[in-house]
């Protein structure tokens, strides 16, 4: 059974630093794609970052620059580096798998909510 479990959301002030980490179990993720998303209030939910298997990376328009996303295939792990946060960036925040072949992501975490807030 494939599991993505979030962790690292928090409140955080304005101008400030977070690092979100998800852990991938229940089988081998080096041939797929992860990525993460991020739902606001009111708001579809929006790539944040993916990264491909073979490494390549896409960032969305409102983060680039100010995010990084890295994996670890040893560890199927995905994380995100967030820098100069805003409060727009206040959403929960999904850690999702695109499995090799298929044309949407196929699995989903549970969501760790991030908050920018003075």
């Amino acid at each position: 059974q494939v599991q993505l479990v979030e962790s690292g959301g928090d409140l955080v002030q304005p101008g400030g630093s977070l690092r979100l980490s998800c852990e991938a179990s229940g089988r081998t993720f080096s041939r797929d794609a992860m990525a993460w998303f991020r739902q606001a209030p009111g708001t579809e939910r929006e790539l944040v970052a993916g990264v491909s298997s073979g490494g390549v990376i896409v960032y969305g328009d409102s983060v680039n620059g100010r995010f990084t996303i890295s994996r670890d295939k040893a560890k199927n792990t995905l994380s995100l580096q967030m820098r100069s946060l805003k409060p727009e960036d206040t959403a929960i925040y999904y850690c999702a798998v695109r499995a090799s072949g298929s044309g949407r992501y196929d699995y989903w975490g549970q969501g760790t909510q991030v908050t920018v807030s003075s």
